[in-house]
């Protein structure tokens, strides 16, 4: 059967261009996903998506005319029910009729049960044009919009206002209507270079007429692939970088058909502001594009993408170099106001900084992260002074200008205001790195001032918020406190510091009676388990399990805990021991009276005679390879008593019938599985 390409185009005004991406993939991967389904598509499907600032379009290849001739089998009631003393039932009456056959025409099938009355028939394949018109609706309603809009006097609602339909199977139109539109093979390019409509030739010269007619690059990635390239020529050139993260780029490539891209400058005074500031301005509010030097500092040079191509750009030039010169002005400004006041000046203004009506201002706050920054930089051997002051000015500059036009910029004003105010170096830092790590993947703080502070800063947050309630549940996670004790986490296995008594410590700096009583122990539960999700993105599932079994409170040598382990796991001996253990936690259980020293003279077969020898000898070798954080040592260790074990458990009785002699084997026991556990229970691993 001949299959020919299909183009669908639906002509819009100006999309949304954070959303553009996403809304051109899943289309033409929602009218693929359709035309597959429907058996349109000679083989698999093969598509190509298209997202410009004013179209969604999607190109799919190999696709029918009219579908296959389709064998439908129709299975009834079982074969054994469905007639009675040689009489149809009127279950089997029932199914010939809505089947719309008759009963002498059914068929008996297996259906891998049981025999079934069928009915079998060909069903005559539809052409396009009777599927697509679904296809495309269903494709339109399932777009991830969150805001839909009406038009004109329609009643269709799309995320903006559609103009235009195409839809070609080859060369041929496919009569369609979709959104109120009748389908064509017409369409518009860009508004200010293209000639006016443009008629599609067919579905496979789409592209190439969009870019030679229409002054359109109609595919996203290769808009986006040629901004990219532009963009670091022209960086090349200036012996610069350019400044600018894959969301910027990928905003900048929706707002254009066209692209150009442009030198520009502003004049140099700008660059005593810092730079994060101009950095922010250019990329928030213009998207241009900022230019680093070899060291990594700002240059007054900067790229933009124009969607005009013209023979002279220099009223384009100048027209983004004015605008941007109001908006410096205006940063410059804020960091002149700011600097006529310290950040130790501002402090009484956070007490009107309401953090949350249950837990007070964030003066209130900053009462608190001192005295917890204080008692974690003590605890890390670190100048709890110092702590205590990057604590007490670590919000100071939320009631600054800049941060109140930028709060992106929280923490990192902080550290140029503390530098111009004479503070340490260390303290500036500290302040801006208290943040840190902000997300899933972000630099931890680099000093230890600065990780008692950030500790501090989240610990009371986790804590203060969970205590009056608003515990994280499903999606929902307003105070972000999912993040929080990811960040805590990832510091403390950095640093070997308890983490209940860090926990108890930020509790302990609440008014008493304020959070809820039970607050240290689910929060510490909830560490635990976050604490799981973050250790098995690298480790398996039961490896991490058998570790946290533990309930370690330093985090600081998990690392080489679980590295000891997935080790331990490759050991031949290792899954016998591992169900050895298991079953030594089970009969641990039944142990009448307390564990203790288990009595030599009450050892009566020589397997359990030899196992307490064993077991005597491994004890101080896993003690001392434990003490020295050398855990793979120590788990390799029981390897070796792995005969002792099969031959104790094969020979001996451990529910002996003497109250005595039983007792003994439960305390052998239990010797033996605090050393098969001083690192990890290992009964978990396989599980």
């Amino acid at each position: 059967m001949m299959t020919q390409t299909l183009l669908i185009e639906l002509l819009t005004e100006e999309l949304p261009p954070k959303a553009l991406n996403n809304l051109g993939n899943h289309f033409a991967a929602a009218v693929a996903e359709g035309l597959e389904k429907a058996q349109l598509i000679d083989g698999a499907a093969e598509f190509t998506a298209y997202a410009s600032p004013r179209r969604l379009a999607v190109q799919v290849k190999n696709v029918k005319a009219v579908q296959a001739d389709q064998k439908i089998v129709k299975k009834g009631p079982a074969v054994a029910n469905a007639m009675k003393d040689g009489a149809p039932t009127k279950a089997l009456e029932g199914f010939a009729r809505g089947a719309g056959a008759k009963i002498e025409d059914l068929t008996i099938v297996h259906d891998g049960k049981q025999d079934v009355y069928a009915y079998e028939y060909v069903q005559t394949g539809k052409p396009l044009g009777e599927l697509l018109e679904d296809i495309i609706n269903q494709a339109v309603k399932k777009l991830p919009i969150p805001k839909v809009m009406r038009w004109g006097s329609s009643t269709f609602t799309f995320v903006r206002p559609v103009h235009g339909l195409i839809v070609l199977h080859g060369s041929e139109i496919v009569n369609v209507s979709v959104l109120g539109l009748q389908s064509g093979n017409q369409t518009l390019g860009h508004r200010f270079l293209s000639d006016g409509e443009i008629t599609i030739k067919n579905a496979d010269s789409y592209a190439a007429q969009m870019r030679e007619q229409g002054k359109v690059v109609a595919s996203f990635a290769e808009r986006k692939a040629a901004i990219q390239t532009a963009l670091e020529g022209q960086a090349r050139r200036l012996n610069a970088t350019v400044a600018a993260d894959e969301a910027l780029l990928d905003e900048v490539t929706a707002l254009v058909e066209w692209p150009v891209v442009l030198e520009a400058g502003f004049e140099e005074h700008f660059l005593a502001v810092p730079q994060e500031c101009l950095i922010l301005t250019m990329q928030q509010n213009q998207k241009y594009f900022p230019l680093l030097d070899q060291n990594g500092k700002l240059m007054n040079r900067f790229l933009l993408v124009s969607n005009l191509q013209t023979e002279d750009p220099s009223h384009i030039i100048q027209g983004n170099e004015r605008v941007l010169r109001a908006r410096l002005s205006d940063a410059e400004f804020f960091y002149k106001q700011d600097q006529k006041a310290t950040l130790e000046s501002r402090l009484p203004k956070l007490s009107s900084v309401v953090y949350h009506n249950k837990i007070g201002s964030q003066a209130e706050r900053i009462e608190r992260l001192q005295s917890i920054a204080a008692h974690i930089a003590k605890a890390l051997g670190a100048d709890a002074a110092a702590a205590e002051r990057a604590a007490r000015l670590a919000k100071a500059d939320l009631v600054t200008e800049m941060v109140g036009e930028f709060p992106e910029l929280q923490g990192t004003m902080g550290k140029y205001y503390a530098r111009l105010d004479g503070e340490t170096e260390e303290i500036a830092e500290a302040v801006e790195q208290h943040y840190q790590p902000r997300f899933a993947g972000d630099k931890l703080p680099e000093s230890k001032i600065a990780a008692a502070v950030a500790l501090a800063d989240k610990l009371e947050t986790l804590v203060g918020i969970w205590g009056i309630g608003l515990i994280p549940t499903g999606d929902k996670d307003p105070y972000a406190l999912r993040r929080a004790a990811l960040g805590i986490l990832r510091m403390l296995m950095q640093y070997g510091l308890d983490v209940n008594e860090l926990i108890q410590t930020a509790f302990d700096s609440f008014p008493k009676g304020l959070l809820n009583e039970k607050t240290p122990s689910e929060t510490a539960d909830f560490m635990q388990a976050r604490l799981a999700v973050l250790l098995q993105n690298d480790y398996p599932q039961d490896i991490v399990a058998a570790v946290l079994a533990k309930q370690p409170r330093r985090l600081d040598d998990l690392t080489a805990k679980l590295q000891a382990v997935a080790a331990f796991k490759q050991l031949p001996e290792a899954a016998a021991l591992a169900a050895a253990n298991k079953r030594v936690q089970n009969l641990l259980k039944k142990a009448d009276a307390a564990l203790g020293e288990v009595n030599e003279s009450l050892l009566q077969q020589d397997e359990e005679k030899a196992l307490f020898a064993a077991a005597q000898g491994l004890q101080p070798k896993i003690a001392a390879a434990v003490a020295e954080g050398n855990f793979q040592t120590a788990l390799s260790e029981l390897a070796s008593v792995k005969p002792q074990v099969d031959a104790f458990f094969d020979g001996v009785m451990v529910m002996a019938e003497d109250a005595a002699v039983k007792q003994n084997r439960l305390n052998l026991l239990n010797r033996l599985a605090e050393q098969m556990n001083a690192v990890a229970d290992i009964a978990l691993l396989g599980e």
